[in-house]
């Protein structure tokens, strides 16, 4: 099998205009399943167009989108969701008032939430059993194990983007955008999310598109980077790669 037959996403001559002003710019990118994809590049580099785009939260004026080897262009945000392509925003919204476990199990199917099936507890019993062990799993791949009774909004920021990873694991997500994951968190706690981010990639398959500004300390997590600048994709290459581009230096690096 091919690279191109492994990819989970990918793009073709994908464009966005704001008026005169090309916010995505005729741009390829593929996101290879079980990695991380980083897609990195200064303010106003197009890069949360571009997930926006793919996550069908705007749509294209011109090229393709592909999920999972379908033509997901043009489609809802929800639909893609439920085709398991999850997208964190850069500011966690959970349930502040639920607990951490209830936050992920909120996320989880429930058939006790089915109002046929709801006042027949012995049909959804095992199920809610099932749930709770699922999202006790869960939360142990995010470090939150032992914060399931806290409430969400008692939290640290760190804490609170590790839920949003969580939530996005419990919908079952193949594919999860995570929208500067490590923004606005101390330094100090910055590669421990990653670090996370990465177990989870190699013991459960979940593939990551990552947006980040950070890249002194998330490039050593990434499989794959795409750089961009005024919409365009300028570099694509390993992580070892992007920081001898002379382009890259002269755009990004300064």
């Amino acid at each position: 099998m091919g690279e191109l037959d492994k990819r989970i996403l990918w793009t073709e001559s994908l464009s966005k205009f704001f008026g005169g002003l090309a916010a995505v710019n005729s741009v390829n990118i593929g996101v290879r399943e079980k990695t991380i994809t980083m897609l990195i590049g200064p303010n106003g580099a197009g890069k949360t167009t571009l997930v926006n785009l793919c996550t069908g939260v705007l749509k294209p004026d011109s090229g393709k989108i592909y999920f999972l080897g379908k033509d997901i262009t043009g489609w809802p945000s929800h639909k893609i969701y439920r085709e398991g392509f999850v997208r964190t925003f850069q500011i966690p919204s959970p349930f502040l008032k639920l607990t951490v476990l209830e936050n992920v199990l909120a996320a989880l199917k429930n058939d006790a939430e089915n109002p046929l099936k709801a006042p027949f507890r012995t049909m959804w019993l095992k199920q809610e059993e099932e749930n709770i062990e699922r999202a006790f799993k869960i939360l142990g791949k995010v470090g939150l194990e032992d914060a399931w009774y806290y409430e969400a909004f008692k939290l640290g920021g760190a804490q609170l983007k590790m839920l949003e990873v969580a939530r996005a694991l419990a919908t079952g997500a193949k594919l999860i955008a995570l929208d500067e994951p490590i923004g606005g968190v101390d330094p100090a706690y910055a590669g421990d999310i990653l670090s996370y981010v990465k177990n989870i990639k190699e013991t459960w398959g979940v593939t990551f598109l990552l947006i980040e500004h950070r890249i002194d300390i998330a490039l050593p997590f990434a499989d794959y980077v795409y750089v961009m600048d005024r919409g365009s994709v300028i570099f694509e290459g390993l992580p070892s790669e992007v920081e001898k581009n002379s382009r890259v230096i002269e755009v990004y690096l300064g």
